[in-house]
């Protein structure tokens, strides 16, 4: 016998809006959580003076978003910074051409004007495509529609590669012709100037969180669950897992008995991706004023090709990219001042001397973190949007799953982790549960 109701195994956001939700109904609660810390892949660096958000930056779309919700209620502030994730235009963008010149406002917008374009005709064009197209065979079919010349059909073909990388950490040959099904926004994207961890700290206040505690086994039975950790072994009535899809399939973290289907089947179509953020922070600010991004175009941008101004307020400036795709792969092993300096070659392309050497070059682990190996989760050629929902099928009414990577609409974002949470929530206690009892106090 046992006096918790639930164990939660991670304190993400997933794990703690599920926890919080459940103390408010009267439920005995202890998360589990590996690490020394709460918030999973929401993590804030505040070292060197540096406000640096290394796993989650972006709310995108604040629009009836429960995070842009909880964000206001819990008094957090918040930055408009509108091109998380990867439009073509909308804001201040500074596109350099293949030969490292600005393109002028209106080749800028021609530009855009094609990937509007394209994006209007390869929404048909994917959800026509047979099982088994890859995102970029499904791009291929859509530039064939257009009577566009080579230049022309090339910047948008490359355009895709690079959003495919960024949005899902994976090229266009590994993500399925659906990967990216839920890239829509609603309302402007907002930023965590004070840090994102902010949200994840106040989720937590009056939780019972054991940290330090690594999940090793989750066995399941008639009488409940029991797991097993490094730092003995908790029983409950039920538990709710929300450990990222690397942990998940990684040898060290056990089902008993193994997953059943469809929640097996959905899990072999998902895998952790390649990301990693680069920061670079200089002396004095080269890039032009007045930019949200800058983005390269042609072979010189084929591993650096965006630039995001992140200067914190009357802080100094910074540029964040991203290592993404084969380009993680390739500099995993790389230092950070190698890194650093591959980068400093592609903006030597575009700015010449102007282009001073950083002060500090921080660069993100994820493919190397033990309780995540990789940044989030993205969909497997022949994998299928549903696949995310499925994983969070209820198992034997005593074992749930949760996290970015369980929640179709909008998945690898802390808006579907906090979602997933609240899901699992409500079918424990089996009743609806309003959203703003996430944040109320």
């Amino acid at each position: 016998m046992t006096d918790i109701d639930t164990l939660i195994v991670g304190a993400g956001i997933a794990g703690l809006t599920a926890a919080r939700i459940l103390a408010r109904h009267g439920r005995s609660v202890v998360v589990l959580e590996a690490r020394d810390r709460v918030g999973g892949r929401v993590w804030t660096s505040r070292s060197d003076g540096n406000v640096l958000d290394l796993g989650a930056s972006w709310i995108h779309g604040v629009d009836g978003n429960p995070v842009a919700d909880a964000a206001a209620a819990f008094g957090i502030r918040t930055t408009e910074f509108t091109v998380g994730s990867y439009q073509p235009d909308g804001r201040p963008i500074a596109y350099y051409s293949p030969a490292g010149t600005r393109l002028s406002a209106q080749a800028a917008a021609d530009f855009a004007a094609d990937v509007h374009r394209f994006a209007a005709s390869s929404t048909s064009t994917i959800a026509s495509a047979e099982p088994m197209t890859t995102f970029g065979q499904a791009t291929e079919a859509t530039l064939a529609l257009f009577d566009w010349d080579t230049e022309r059909a090339e910047r948008v073909r490359e355009f895709v590669w690079h959003r495919s990388e960024e949005q899902a950490g994976a090229s266009v040959d590994d993500l399925d012709a659906h990967g990216l099904d839920d890239d829509s926004i609603e309302g402007d994207e907002v930023v965590f100037p004070d840090g994102y961890d902010e949200l994840a700290l106040r989720l937590a206040d009056g939780l019972d969180i054991r940290f330090e505690h690594i999940v090793t086994r989750v066995r399941r039975g008639e009488s409940g669950v029991t797991i097993d950790t490094q730092r003995g072994t908790f029983a409950a009535a039920r538990a709710v897992v929300t450990v990222p899809v690397g942990v998940l399939k990684s040898a060290q973290f056990v089902f008993d008995p193994p997953l059943p289907e469809p929640v097996a089947g959905a899990l072999d179509g998902l895998e952790m991706n390649a990301f990693e953020k680069v920061f670079l922070r200089f002396p004095v600010k080269f890039w032009d004023e007045d930019v949200y991004a800058i983005r390269q175009q042609g072979a010189a941008g084929r591993w650096w090709h965006s630039f995001y101004d992140v200067s914190p307020v009357d802080g100094p400036p910074m540029l964040l990219t991203f290592a993404a795709g084969s380009c993680a792969r390739e500099t995993r092993t790389w230092s950070d001042e190698s890194i650093g300096e591959s980068v400093m070659a592609a903006l030597r392309g575009i700015f010449g001397d102007r282009a001073l050497p950083p002060e500090l070059v921080h660069v993100t682990r994820w493919q190397d973190d033990p309780y995540s190996s990789g940044s989030y989760s993205y969909m497997t050629v022949g994998s299928e949007p549903n696949d995310h929902d499925a994983l969070a099928t209820p198992i034997d009414g005593v074992l749930h799953l949760a996290g970015e990577a369980t929640w179709t609409d909008d998945p690898a974002t802390v808006t579907a982790a906090l979602r997933s949470g609240h899901r699992a929530a409500q079918r424990i206690v089996d009743r609806a549960v309003a959203l703003t009892e996430i944040w109320e106090p």
